[in-house]
């Protein structure tokens, strides 16, 4: 194995509880005067949104709010959005909300100034430098949820809505110059969110502490990640106020985030065109995807596994952590299939298909082929 990489680590992070206080002075640090506020449709009128627009417009910096943003966000999201954006003169995006909030809202920045179409800045080879840096513009990320961690990502995934596939679109400045991590901004999320989102963080590091690849810092943030998760998701699904539990769950969906520079792997490549194809919850799908794939990676995991499954305390190794992970879904009320999922007759052609081109295939420490991935398609159908 060469010990080489090439790494990269967030961003400036403003964690705690009630620093969304700060949001006005957030955006004067990335030099943004005229903000966006970019969520989606269901955050739009709840009261953490209209006291952030509040807290701007106080400070002189305006109350504009865009949140036509489709729970799998695509190019006509973008479309509208940038038009919204380019005629209002603004300076910066507030990416506020989920994961579908913050990668549109990201998009958004990025394509400012671009002329270029946005497909020609899909994660492909070096097609990121066919942008012009000096056209992105400056983003402030708040997440309102614990899970996909895209506030200290340098990537949003875009849905193309005519192939149904979803897209990484990909570019070093679209790391977010300061991100707001407060708690108190994710208790009011349903139950069935709090466990979505909280898996989806697990699955990041799951997937990141099984890549192959060298990365020996994300390797630690990914085993750290999981335990969070495994201590405090619990918790917060049980206990929605408890702010403890919620400032861990956030600071996890951010490892898990950080840790997937090592790669991630077969659950994402699967659980990106179920959710392109049938518009399923993300970390819920990865959820459902992850036994599966735990399985069919087993040989090549086992070991290292057996080593971290005393630290997260799960006895029994590997099949120990097989085991707790089937027990944490029923826990949290996970379906256990696609059918219970909601996904009706689904065309196994294009899923395989499709997973195999997606880039997450390439962290994956068993190569996937036609064959295995139709089989783990099967097991949780």
């Amino acid at each position: 194995m060469a010990l080489t990489g090439n790494w990269s680590y967030p961003t400036a992070i403003r964690f705690g509880a009630g620093r969304i206080s700060e949001i006005a002075e957030a955006c004067k640090a990335a030099n943004i005067a005229k903000p966006l506020l970019v969520t989606d449709r269901g955050l739009a009128d709840m009261d953490i949104t209209t006291k952030t627009l509040d807290l701007l417009d106080a400070a002189g910096l305006g109350r504009a709010l865009f949140a036509n943003v489709d729970p799998n966000p695509n190019e006509k999201n973008v479309e509208e959005g940038l038009k919204v954006y380019r005629e209002g003169g603004f300076d910066g995006v507030v990416a506020f909300g989920g994961g579908s909030g913050l990668d549109l809202a990201k998009t958004l920045a990025f394509m400012a100034g671009q002329t270029r179409p946005l497909w020609d800045f899909e994660d492909i080879g070096d097609w990121w430098t066919r942008a012009d840096p000096n056209g992105i513009h400056p983003i402030v990320a708040v997440p309102t949820t614990a899970g996909t961690g895209s506030e200290v990502g340098r990537a949003s995934v875009i849905t193309n809505s005519e192939t149904h596939e979803k897209k990484i679109i990909f570019h070093p400045k679209m790391l977010p110059a300061v991100v707001i991590c407060d708690p108190e901004l994710t208790v009011g999320m349903p139950k069935f969110i709090t466990a979505g989102t909280g898996l989806d963080a697990f699955a990041h590091c799951v997937e990141a502490f099984s890549s192959p690849h060298y990365h020996p810092m994300s390797q630690g943030i990914a085993l750290e990640g999981m335990k969070l998760v495994i201590d405090n998701l619990p918790v917060a699904y049980n206990d929605p106020t408890n702010i403890d539990a919620r400032a861990n769950m956030m600071s996890a969906a951010a490892m898990g985030a950080t840790a997937f520079q090592k790669g991630l792997g077969a659950i994402h490549a699967m659980s990106h065109p179920i959710g392109a194809h049938h518009h399923t919850h993300h970390g819920t799908t990865n959820a459902v995807c992850m036994p599966a794939v735990l399985k069919f990676n087993a040989d090549a995991i086992r070991d290292r596994f057996d080593q971290a499954a005393g630290y997260l305390g799960i006895d029994g190794g590997f099949e120990g952590f097989q085991a707790f992970v089937d027990q944490f879904n029923t826990q949290l009320a996970i379906p256990k299939t696609l059918s219970e999922l909601g996904v009706k007759d689904p065309d196994l052609d294009i899923l395989v298909r499709d997973a195999l081109k997606d880039p997450s295939t390439g962290g994956n420490p068993v190569k996937m082929t036609e064959s295995n991935t139709r089989t783990m398609m099967e097991a949780i159908l």
